[in-house]
């Protein structure tokens, strides 16, 4: 019996995502700098320093923790958090639609030909 349609794309969307994570390290890119893999934000702060080292900042962080690692961990923190959220919202709907779909058919067929217009009025 042959893989079906949904498998492969599975399958190939798998490889891509690894292929994607390790790659950059493979081929040796951000090899030489000091933090080869930093996120974009410090990325621009240092062309920036670079192009204008006088520059003053227009706003400055609420809240600086106070190392790289506590960073790391309050970001992961808030994207778990976000993942939460929407695999709930996604776990609220389909469960919404299973127990209308479950309702629907649990409930007696309509057996009844007569509608409210043509049925004979009581006195």
């Amino acid at each position: 019996m042959g893989v079906s349609r949904n498998a492969r794309i599975n399958g190939l969307l798998l490889l891509l995502v690894a292929a994607l994570a390790v790659l950059p390290i493979a081929l040796g890119m951000g090899e030489g700098k000091e933090e080869p893999f930093a996120g974009a934000d410090a990325q621009a702060e240092s062309a920036i320093t670079e192009l204008k080292p006088d520059y003053e900042p227009w706003f400055s962080p609420l809240y600086e923790p106070p190392s790289g690692e506590v960073e790391s961990a309050l970001f992961a923190l808030q994207a778990a958090l976000g993942a939460g959220v929407l695999a709930y919202y996604f776990g609220v709907r389909k469960g919404r639609r299973q127990g209308a779909a479950a309702a629907a058919a649990a409930a007696p067929p309509d057996t009844s030909t007569e509608t409210p217009a043509t049925a004979a009025p009581e006195s």
